[in-house]
């Protein structure tokens, strides 16, 4: 008899493989679990997550409970899929699961080490928190922006204005928002606008974007199962390397030519006048200093670019992707845009331009935003975090190094938080006292507890000052033969259109 060994050593590696991972489950099998749907041998649960995760996740509530638990092949993982499970979490366990995981896609370039979103709970994640929160975030410098952002927008309707002047058949409109928002925060960050909607940079970046978040949206078999990281079976490593490396290149350019410029500025009367000048946010990134307490000497050129990155990555992409969310509900929504509209006519002036200033006295413009984050939030899952110790939660026993998805998604279209949750009505929030702060644990858009998005502040002012200007200085439509429009979305870390808006702008009659 002739023996296929090749076939033989498999089977055996494969029995072996499934008979650890059998032993290591039932390990912990024994504390008390939530509950959840069996898993298969080596593989868990992973079958059950499909194309859409999110939507998948939520579907398990009615069988399992607000609490769900799943063997993501080696990844122990606990799904919270209602608010109060949530709200239980972030007041009395969030410094037990305060890490984050560390998948494969993350190691590229090792950019979750000097990652404020994706970096571990430490001295040095703390120092940028401060940062953010003392320095970057601050009323007091983001006034001192407004006219940055004002002259972005302004940019913005401009280049729409001649597509419409042309009597254009419909833009995408992703292509305008996305590169003006580049320029609002280029102009925030690095005091210079970057770009405009036929620039190659542009271009470039959103393309390498759109590719790091497919990469860190996806399931990767190498996170489930470990051993085969080094195979990279699904290229998610290799494309991660690619579009990751993109970004940093395009943005390190800038980094190194502010520093160069600061060094051609050592003279004391030239660092007097830089120092007496307003900052923008990457001066104040160089210009750090730790004061000692293992916190970092200075940030390095490296830990400046990926800080700036990630500037981009959460005011470029999630900021386009809620305006075009935005947009389209009120495309199919008339008596809504038509209501929002007067109100900006009514509070701006039917021939005056939409201030920064303006949006705290439109109401019905917040409700709008806050209703498109609550049904499109920009993750439909938080970002994952990670058990720290072993804790005892809701009654059940939480493993060390669990894996913790918060199904933002679900919790927004819960019919037991939300009346008629599947419909776009704005009119919810009005008089409300739910807010994206993250103090009400059934809308959490941006996070909350101590790992909440630290760019909240900036987002706040930016959603409805980008909205509502187009709003304000064109009138909507859809293009010909178009009925309704396609309200997919796309497999991602945030959440984005299947098929990019497409709208007609007109200039309103004056």
């Amino acid at each position: 008899m002739e023996w296929n060994w090749n076939y033989v050593i498999w089977s055996a590696l494969i029995c072996l493989i499934s008979l650890v991972w059998s032993l290591r489950k039932n390990s912990y099998r024994r504390s008390k679990l939530p509950p959840g749907p069996k898993g298969w041998p080596l593989f868990g649960n992973l079958f059950d997550l499909g194309s859409l995760p999110h939507r998948s996740l939520e579907a398990l509530k009615q069988d399992y409970g607000p609490v769900v638990w799943l063997d993501l092949g080696s990844v122990k993982t606990m799904v919270l899929l209602s608010a109060a499970p949530v709200e239980e979490l972030f007041k009395s366990h969030d410094l037990s699961f305060i890490n984050r995981i560390t998948n494969d896609a993350m190691r590229s370039h090792d950019y979750y080490q000097s990652s404020i979103a994706f970096g571990p709970y430490s001295v040095y994640w703390r120092t940028l928190r401060r940062i953010c929160t003392s320095e970057l975030f601050a009323n007091k410098r983001l006034n001192e922006t407004m006219m940055n952002r004002q002259k972005s927008v302004d940019e913005m309707l401009l280049w729409i204005q001649k597509e419409a002047e042309r009597g254009t058949s419909g833009i995408i409109v992703r292509h305008y928002v996305f590169p003006a928002l580049f320029n609002m925060i280029g102009n925030v960050t690095l005091s210079q606008d970057l770009v405009d909607p036929q620039s190659k940079t542009s271009s470039d970046f959103g393309i390498a974007l759109d590719g790091f978040h497919q990469c860190l949206g996806r399931p990767n078999i190498s996170d489930l199962l470990p051993w085969l990281r080094r195979f990279d079976l699904q290229g998610i490593r290799r494309k991660m390397d690619q579009d990751l490396g993109k970004c940093l290149e395009i943005i390190s350019v800038f980094v190194k030519e502010r520093v160069k410029q600061r060094q051609l500025q050592e003279s004391s009367q030239q660092r007097q006048l830089q120092e007496s000048s307003q900052q923008d946010f990457l001066d104040v990134l160089l210009d750090y200093r730790g004061s000692g307490n293992d916190e970092p000497a200075k940030l390095s050129e490296f830990q400046v670019t990926i800080f700036l990155m990630e500037m981009f990555i959460a005011g470029t992409d999630t900021t386009s992707s809620t305006t075009e969310w935005a947009l389209s509900e009120l495309l199919q929504n008339p008596e809504q845009m038509k209501r929002v509209k007067a109100e900006i006519s009514s509070v701006v002036g039917a021939n005056k331009q939409l201030k920064e200033s303006d949006t705290d006295k439109l109401h019905y413009l917040q409700a709008i935003v806050d209703e498109t984050l609550r049904l499109h939030p920009p993750a439909p899952i938080l970002l994952p975090r990670k058990a720290v110790r072993e804790t005892n939660f809701m009654g059940y026993t939480i493993p060390k190094d669990t894996q913790v998805l918060i199904n933002n998604w679900a919790i927004g279209r819960d019919k037991d938080l939300w009346e008629d949750p599947l419909s776009f009505k704005p009119e919810r929030f009005l008089d409300s006292k739910i807010n994206y702060k993250g103090q009400n644990y059934e809308f959490l858009p941006f996070g909350a507890g101590r790992r909440i998005c630290p760019g909240l502040p900036l987002a706040h002012r930016m959603v409805p000052l980008v909205l509502g200007s187009l709003l304000h200085h064109f009138e909507w439509e859809l293009c010909d033969g178009v009925k309704t429009i396609d309200m997919r979305e796309t497999l991602g870390s945030a959440s984005k259109k299947l098929e990019l808006l497409r709208a007609v702008p007109k200039r309103k009659m004056t």
